[in-house]
């Protein structure tokens, strides 16, 4: 009839397709007359999921979520999919694609003989060049910078003492107050660290690390700083009134 408004809808629609068994996207088309079992069927041949065990989510162009394709009866068509929309297929069993299982990919291992007799490696260029770790100047830069920083760290060490109120100055962590409880070398990290129980619970454990116990106090209360992060000092104990608001 005359005045009458007549909508074409595609019967098809292009989709792109993600899931989370492999980090491949791909595009396909299907017919908006298809049920959400049927499309299940068919996108069992392209992920590898089975049907029984695929959820469906919805996706806008812009990859906004829209909602879950969890009728089985209902028509792909009754649901908001427009072309370039995104279904994203989730496999509930949990398989791993075997291309991106990295586990059962066979590593192949050169011997470092062999290898340092090879003339086209990095470590050939290395050496030739005078790079990295076979540049001399700046090892022995290096060696110098690190005696001297030990130096530093033994004489700020030395003027330490246990017992003695402090300060802790460590960058990008707020200022702490303390007592030193120990001064001197670890069996968990080299050169000289001090130990230092907080006034209040801002450490990490009780004065003990890896087994090793350095010093008493409660858990939470101490820690281990550089004796450079420390200063002493007529620091009085923070105390804390808790009927004060």
């Amino acid at each position: 009839m005359e005045g009458e408004i007549t909508i074409v809808s595609n019967p098809t629609v292009n989709v792109r397709l993600t899931n989370t068994i492999s980090s491949f996207e791909s595009t396909r088309r299907f017919n908006r007359g298809i049920t959400i079992a049927e499309l299940k069927g068919k996108l069992e041949m392209i992920v590898g999921a089975s049907p029984t065990s695929m959820e469906l989510e919805l996706f806008s162009v812009s990859d906004a979520f829209l909602q879950k394709m969890d009728d089985n009866e209902a028509l792909l068509g009754s649901y908001p999919v427009d072309d370039n929309c995104k279904i994203h297929v989730i496999d509930k069993s949990g398989q791993i694609s075997e291309f991106t299982d990295v586990s059962k990919v066979e590593k192949f291992e050169l011997p470092d003989d062999a290898y340092e007799k090879r003339t086209d490696s990095a470590r050939s260029f290395m050496k030739k060049h005078g790079v990295g770790q076979f540049n001399e100047v700046e090892k022995a830069k290096k060696r110098a910078e690190n005696a001297a920083r030990r130096d530093e760290e033994k004489a700020a060490a030395d003027g330490l003492s246990v017992g003695s109120r402090c300060k802790v100055q460590v960058p990008e962590q707020p200022t702490r107050l303390g007592t030193v409880m120990y001064v001197g070398t670890t069996d968990f990290k080299p050169g000289y660290w001090v130990g230092v129980m907080y006034d209040e619970p801002l450490g990490k454990h009780d004065g003990s690390v890896a087994g090793k116990r350095y010093f008493e106090c409660e858990n939470k209360y101490g820690g281990f700083v550089k004796p450079l992060s420390v200063t002493v000092g007529d620091f009085p104990e923070e105390t804390y009134d808790l009927d004060e608001m």
